[in-house]
């Protein structure tokens, strides 16, 4: 690195990273860039593969280091320690689950640099330094603001490598409950795509058929309970790609309840009639985010070894909606009788 540059940015590929363009590698890897920008890096010679300057369609492949150096030092985000209560449902010398609700950021970003669950963290524990030096101490993944349910973090460095690596394996056991629009017509099934951003609004991810416009996702779904017009799923991630599950929802025509950005907080499925639209309307009112929980979690303990599993309840206002569509269907049964035998 020259003494006029500074590192903003260092990627390792994955060991089974397939071939693909650098600039669709770096889109995948940094959040509200844009590909004309990440080209005009690359042909500034901003952007290096084991230290060497690329052009834009340069294939990287497994265990390619890939730097991107600026002339400005990268903006630097402070962690202000701040006394907010964290539900912690366990902890030990090594790791605490935490039941995260729903309306916390996990950790600072640009437009939410105090309030989140780092920033608590931070006030009541000391934990490892990300091994990339961003602004998420202790994390090895995470959850969507308006996602309620379980996350584990890590107290110290060599808690963190053992749990970053059963994440990066798919060994970690992770469950949803998802209420969603529609009659999931099988009673279980698997999504398998390739996330990538939405080409025509870069804060939504989408589905993709093709391994270049994305990151391999998979997501296996099962049926709890039919309600006719809205079905309750239980999700488990084989992938933990962001907004997976909303993701692949919305792709199959089902998308979360309640969730903004994927078109599931308006009126998808149902009668015509008003009474029906006052319903939903009041059921919006009640749960005011995605239908969304991250119920349970399983790993193996970094010290013991052993296996160990959270759940967490339904919090209140995903609780109070599904007995509401519970109750609301109960008249029409024997009308809906062909869904409900459906088992």
């Amino acid at each position: 690195m020259s003494k006029e540059s500074f590192e903003h940015y260092r990627f390792t590929a994955d060991p089974g990273q397939d071939p693909i363009r650098i600039d669709i590698f770096i889109m995948h890897r940094i959040e509200k860039v844009s590909r004309n920008k990440v080209q005009s890096h690359i042909k500034q010679g901003h952007v290096l593969v084991n230290g060497e300057t690329v052009k834009a369609n340069h294939k990287v492949k497994a265990n390619d280091i890939i730097t991107i150096e600026l002339t400005e030092p990268p903006r630097e985000f402070e962690i202000i320690a701040e006394n907010i209560p964290l539900n912690i449902v366990y902890e030990d010398d090594d790791i605490l689950v935490i039941n995260k609700n729903a309306g916390m950021v996990v950790h600072p970003g640009y437009g939410n640099y105090t309030g989140t669950m780092v920033n608590a963290l931070s006030y009541h524990f000391q934990l490892p330094d990300n091994p990339e030096g961003d602004p998420r101490p202790g994390l090895v993944h995470r959850i969507d603001k308006n996602t309620s349910g379980l996350l584990v973090v890590a107290k110290n460095e060599t808690a963190m490598t053992h749990l970053a690596k059963q994440f990066y394996d798919h060994t970690v056991e992770r469950k949803y409950i998802a209420l969603v629009w529609g009659n999931v017509e099988a009673n279980e099934g698997c999504i398998h795509s390739f996330i990538g951003r939405d080409s025509k609004d870069r804060k939504k991810f989408k589905s993709y058929e093709e391994e270049e416009q994305g990151r391999e996702a998979i997501t296996h779904y099962k049926v709890l309970e039919r309600f006719a017009y809205v079905t309750l799923l239980e999700c488990r991630l084989e992938t933990g790609r962001t907004h997976q599950i909303r993701v692949h929802m919305k792709s199959i025509g089902h998308p979360i309840f309640q969730d903004e950005t994927y078109d599931g907080n308006r009126l998808l499925k149902g009668p015509p009639h008003s009474k029906y639209k006052q319903y939903i309307q009041n059921c919006f009112k009640i749960i005011e985010r995605q239908a969304l929980h991250a119920q349970t979690l399983g790993f193996e303990h970094p010290s013991s070894g052993q296996i160990i599993n959270f759940d967490s309840p339904l919090p209140i206002d995903m609780a109070t909606v599904i007995e509401k569509w519970r109750n609301y269907i109960q008249p029409f049964k024997e009308r809906f009788k062909d869904i409900f035998e459906n088992k």
